[in-house]
């Protein structure tokens, strides 16, 4: 059994045009917050999304919430925004998350890190370049109840 899963975060109201073809495929996209106007409906022509909210978004916006938990492929998944934790690492987030996969935004830096059996992901930010840092989205595979998952750079 395979699931390939979208992951994006940090977009702040900007879907660029290479989004469509890094995430073309996937069977579901996960925003992990600082999402911005108009960004999911956009995603939606991709795939079905579940999106948290962060720190930018206005309270309240429609169809964001504060964390997911959700099982795909048989892991159990946790999406934050990482903003809870004040400046998030894969060590924080470990200790406050128990499940196969994290995955968060806000530092805007994507990471892939394995910790035992845990997968910390952070996709990057897609939206506006801040930072100096390089626009990007990642990739989750699940195959046979193993995640592994790949940046891709926009």
């Amino acid at each position: 059994m395979r699931v390939l899963v979208g992951l994006i975060s940090d977009t702040h109201g900007l879907v660029r045009p290479e989004v469509f073809q890094a995430l073309h495929g996937v069977e579901q996209i996960l925003h992990a917050g600082d999402v911005g106007d108009d960004v999911l409906i956009q995603l939606r022509a991709i795939a079905p999304i579940g999106a948290v909210f962060g720190n930018t978004d206005a309270a309240g916006t429609r169809g964001l919430v504060k964390s997911l938990q959700l099982e795909l492929g048989g892991l159990t998944i946790h999406v934050s925004h990482g903003h809870e934790l004040g400046s998030p690492t894969p060590e924080k987030l470990i200790q406050r998350y128990n499940a196969d996969v994290i995955v968060f935004g806000h530092t805007h830096k994507p990471l892939v890190e394995r910790a035992g059996r845990q997968l910390v992901v952070n996709p990057g930010a897609a939206g506006p370049r801040r930072f100096n840092l390089r626009p990007s989205v990642a990739t989750l595979a699940i195959v046979n109840g193993r995640a592994d998952a790949t940046i891709v750079w926009l």
